[in-house]
């Protein structure tokens, strides 16, 4: 076993703000505010009530910061707690996390006010926290010699191109540059979703309900995430050439299959009285429709709006719920029960995709009520999360101890 040059997390004594222990503390909860006051700008703008002239212009900037402002703080957070388990090594805390906390805001400050004639200046700000959030990742996994968790590594850089394309792609006024980094960054939260939720939702499902974890199946494995990789990877290529619409809906519908059969082994049924689990497993179910409906998309049945507010709100918003509520739980000595709420707030968030999604793509004519109704649900939801998790995450943990 290796050797640490420091003392393992759990003996570290706890001190300073108990909001600056650990990332997932201001991450999470900033996070979520941030998702509250972008959703409402955004449906202020969708009833005609422009609020912002922000950096790129509207649907640029709803875009990129629900998926680089909202999602990456999440992100983020989930990543640089989760490393200090896997290592035993402390996380990133104290005044080196709130500076890289100060720079996730600044991102966001600057693209909601951009500072006028320095156009490249929220770009830089903007690009400049996925590099070292992937060094800080860096550091500590390749310090521990944990190998297995390098996959996060390349993802974190392929992200950050991802993001530079959505930069370029608007200083040049390339459409389809935008789109092609807006739809490779849904694609790689989708293989975060499918390699993490591997891990952490049979466990956790195990354990809660006090049954033996259930052991992959290599060949399934196998296919339900190098599928995901495989869809990577040629929206990666897309950037050169345009692929087949076959190829694309033969990758995205077998993806959907395979990840439907592993999750189906995992028990969801079982845990229907428990939402931080059920909230896990549906949002796993509704990332795998909105693989299928990437399908759709392919082979012209419905528009790509639909198919990506499926996997964003029912699969990403609606895990990242249930991965926060859970993780911010356990990480504060608290007991892992549904918090009041939170149930309606998941159930909330599963309501916004299937009116965001579902229904526009077999009723269109009730789009613009649906997609209303959509935002406010998200609303509730996240407004829910605030008021229920704000005073533990900003509060020590119960038990004393460091986190």
């Amino acid at each position: 076993m290796a050797r640490h040059s420091i003392p393992p997390a759990s003996t570290v004594p706890a001190r300073g703000m108990a909001f600056w222990r650990l990332a997932f503390r201001p991450f999470f909860l900033l996070g979520a505010v941030f998702s509250l006051l972008a959703m409402a700008i955004w449906g202020a703008f969708w009833h005609g009530g422009v609020l912002l002239r922000p950096y790129g212009g509207m649907l640029w900037w709803h875009q990129h910061e629900m998926l680089f402002g909202f999602g990456m703080a999440i992100v983020i957070g989930f990543l640089l707690t989760a490393v200090q388990t896997w290592t035993g090594r402390r996380g990133l805390n104290g005044l080196p996390l709130a500076g890289l906390v100060v720079l996730w805001l600044a991102g966001r400050g600057v693209m909601a006010f951009p500072p006028g004639g320095h156009e490249l200046l929220p770009m830089l700000v903007d690009l400049a926290l996925l590099p070292v959030v992937t060094l800080v990742l860096a550091q500590a996994v390749i310090g521990a010699r944990q190998w297995r968790n390098l996959v996060f590594l390349p993802v974190l850089g392929v992200l950050f191109l991802a993001n530079a394309s959505m930069h370029m792609g608007m200083l040049k006024g390339d459409a389809m540059m935008v789109r092609s980094g807006a739809h490779l960054t849904v694609l790689l939260i989708v293989l975060l979703m499918v390699v993490l939720g591997g891990r952490v939702i049979p466990f956790f499902t195990a354990r809660r309900l006090g049954r033996p974890q259930v052991a992959g199946l290599k060949w399934l494995e196998f296919l339900a995430v190098g599928l995901v990789v495989v869809l990577v990877g040629m929206q990666v290529a897309s950037f050169g050439a345009a692929l087949p619409g076959a190829a694309w809906a033969s990758a995205s519908l077998s993806a959907a299959g395979f990840n439907v059969l592993r999750l189906a082994r995992w028990g969801g049924w079982r845990c229907l009285h428990k939402p931080l689990l059920w909230g896990l497993h549906l949002s796993y179910l509704m990332m795998c429709v909105g693989l299928a409906m990437w399908g759709m998309v392919a082979l012209q049945l419905i528009g790509p709006s639909l198919a990506l507010h499926a996997i964003t709100v029912g699969g990403m918003g609606t895990m990242m719920m249930a991965m926060m509520a859970r993780v911010s739980l356990g990480h504060t000595g608290r007991p892992i029960e549904t918090l009041p709420g939170i149930g309606m707030a998941l159930g909330a968030l599963v309501l916004a995709a299937v009116l965001r999604a579902l229904i526009p793509a077999l009723w269109p004519q009730a789009a613009h009520w649906t997609i209303s109704l959509s935002i406010l649900c998200w609303l509730l939801a996240f407004a829910m999360f605030v008021w229920r998790y704000a005073v533990p995450l900003m509060r020590p943990r119960v038990d004393g101890k460091p986190g």
